[in-house]
C-alpha cells in the first residue's frame, strides 16, 4: 500500500521559514518524480513545484521562486519543500504527490499517488 505523509506544517509569522518532509513508503520513490501542490480555502488545489526522480531537474510556479526549494533523499524515501520569506498568500494545506511516468510536471492530472496534506498558516 503506497503512503505519501506530510509533515512540518504549523503557524508562522510573515517572512519566516518552515521546511515540510513527505515520507514515501509502498512504492519505488527513486523511480518518481515527486510535486507539491498546495489548496487555500476556497481555492482550486495548485502547483507549487516538482521535482525529477534523480533531483537534478526542478519547476516552480512563478510565485514561489527565489523563496521555496524543492529537494529529496532518496537514501530516506523523502521529499521536501524548504519554504523562506513566507508571506499569508502562502497560507494552504500543502500537499505532496509523486509521478510514476515522465518528468516534473505542474498538472496535477498527472500524478498517481496523493498525501493527505499538512496546514501552512502565515500570519501578517
Amino acid at each position: 500500500q503506497v503512503q505519501l505523509v506530510e509533515s512540518g506544517g504549523g503557524l508562522v509569522q510573515a517572512g519566516g521559514s518552515l521546511r515540510l518532509s513527505c515520507a514515501a513508503s509502498g512504492l519505488s520513490f527513486r523511480n518518481y518524480a515527486m510535486g507539491w501542490f498546495r489548496q487555500a480555502p476556497g481555492k482550486e488545489r495548485e502547483f507549487v513545484a516538482a521535482l525529477s526522480r534523480s533531483g537534478g531537474s526542478t519547476y516552480y510556479v512563478d510565485s514561489v521562486k527565489g523563496r521555496f526549494t524543492i529537494s529529496r533523499d532518496n537514501a530516506k524515501n523523502t521529499v521536501y519543500l524548504q519554504m523562506n520569506s513566507l508571506k499569508p498568500e502562502d497560507t494552504a494545506v500543502y500537499y505532496c504527490a509523486a509521478d510514476r511516468f515522465g518528468g516534473p510536471k505542474s498538472s496535477s492530472a498527472g500524478y498517481d499517488y496523493w498525501g493527505q496534506g499538512t496546514q501552512v498558516t502565515v500570519s501578517s
